[in-house]
């Protein structure tokens, strides 16, 4: 069981189409280990799309870093440009997986327009039913 980056509590494994997404049920995070959010996207170009608008944030960010659940390396804070704004999310530096607060990563595919043949949109869709993001 991995321990959340940015609480510390203990995170669950979910299940989604064979794939085990670590989810903390404290603070909402969501961590997907490296290959799992290409995976869950389906689709080969829109994934390339998204991971080639990450950037590192060359600025310094507000936000504290935070250690990578696998290895313990202080994660990269790397910027995702959408419609409605840039979101900062945490990349591990040795490529172990990325780390997305509450609802950044629904933030994120939900800026994809195409997003409802998504696994990870629909698996998203259902956890904050209900819910403004």
């Amino acid at each position: 069981m991995l321990v959340c980056p940015a609480c510390g509590c203990d995170m669950a494994v979910l299940e989604l189409h064979g794939i085990e997404i670590d989810y903390c049920f404290s603070c909402g995070g969501i961590w997907l280990d490296a290959g799992e959010l290409e995976y869950l996207m389906g689709d080969s170009e829109k994934s390339a799309e998204i991971l080639k608008s990450f950037q590192d944030v060359t600025n310094l960010s507000k936000e504290k870093k935070r250690p990578c659940p696998i290895c313990g390396k202080a994660m990269k804070k790397v910027s995702v440009p959408t419609s409605e704004s840039e979101i900062i999310i945490d990349k591990c530096p040795k490529e172990h997986g990325i780390w997305f607060d509450k609802d950044e990563l629904y933030r994120i595919i939900n800026t994809l327009g195409e997003s409802k043949n998504m696994k990870v949109a629909e698996f998203l869709k259902d956890m904050f039913a209900g819910r403004e993001s």
